[in-house]
């Protein structure tokens, strides 16, 4: 099959997230508008399989990918490097950042782009979907800014009980009886101008292989000037934390059996966002990460492709 180019590229890190990631294909060749439009992964020291389920399926799926094995743990490019190597080879205007545990909601891309229908010329927007993902930690509220949560049984909170029909026709009402937006960025998840993601200079490698890059990220943005819009018409399932807290496809939360490494990466990165920044961000009402008061951006990222 040949395969139009569109006005969007989806890209996609993914590490042993198989199940998920194919998922997450699926719903942009069923959901997308733009249904055809190029997909990029960057997968990483993958043993799941997923390598030879892309050596298998990029023709027939639409995939371009990059495989990167052999790297120490401690040094991989983790979700910010894999995503700003992707962006790298992106040909079209605009992108789609995605995670490997994401179902997109019908017209899930295209309502991203109608937003830029209504900025000014010259204007920097970062445009995010609502996320609704299950209520896996005890103290979730039912719903907070731009996250709608739901019990485990809903929808099916795995890639075997996963019920995308149930989703999509429950997704469809959502966005047709709600129409809100809200100044915001999702971390997990986002979609800009590809020149805007690079002239940031991307994802500070600090934060390699995971956490707190997004927060980094949106602060750098924001002190740019960049304008963010979250949108209840853009719906996006979050299966949730399958790469950092169920990282061996256990059914149950617990903390306490989280791999050491992925915790000492969690610890790593706020302390060195704090090394950074002087202190943890504030937070504002739509409990978005906002710019330390009095401060300046540290260090300017330079973008690593040329």
């Amino acid at each position: 099959m040949e395969w139009k180019v569109s006005k969007i590229t989806s890209v996609i890190p993914t590490y042993n997230n198989l199940p998920f990631l194919k998922l997450t294909v699926t719903s942009i060749r069923q959901n997308c508008y733009y249904n055809d439009m190029p997909i990029i992964i960057f997968a990483e020291n993958c043993t799941d399989g997923t390598v030879n389920w892309l050596d298998s399926n990029y023709k027939k799926l639409g995939i371009e990918y990059y495989i990167e094995n052999g790297t120490d743990r401690e040094e991989q490019r983790g979700i910010g490097g894999g995503i700003d190597y992707c962006v790298s080879k992106v040909k079209t205007e605009f992108v789609n950042i995605l995670h490997s545990d994401f179902w997109l909601g019908p017209n899930q891309d295209i309502e991203l782009l109608k937003l830029y229908d209504d900025i000014e010329p010259g204007e920097r927007l970062i445009a995010s979907s609502f996320r609704v993902q299950p209520n896996i930690f005890p103290n979730d509220p039912p719903y907070r800014p731009g996250t709608v949560f739901v019990p485990f049984d809903e929808f099916g909170a795995y890639d075997d009980d996963f019920n995308s029909d149930h989703f999509d026709n429950w997704s469809n009402e959502f966005t047709k009886d709600n129409d809100i937006q809200i100044r915001k960025g999702g971390g997990a998840g986002y979609f800009c101008r590809v020149e805007d993601h690079i002239n940031i200079g991307g994802n500070d490698p600090i934060f390699q292989p995971m956490y707190w890059e997004d927060k980094d990220l949106f602060m750098r943005m924001q002190m740019e000037g960049y304008k963010f819009i979250m949108t209840s018409k853009s719906l996006i399932w979050h299966f949730t934390s399958r790469t950092s807290r169920f990282p061996n496809g256990e059914k149950e939360l617990d903390n306490n059996k989280r791999p050491a490494h992925i915790v000492r990466w969690e610890q790593r990165a706020m302390q060195r966002f704090v090394e950074k920044w002087g202190r943890l961000p504030g937070e504002d009402e739509d409990s978005f990460v906002v710019p330390i008061e009095g401060t300046s951006n540290p260090n300017k990222i330079e973008w690593p492709f040329k």
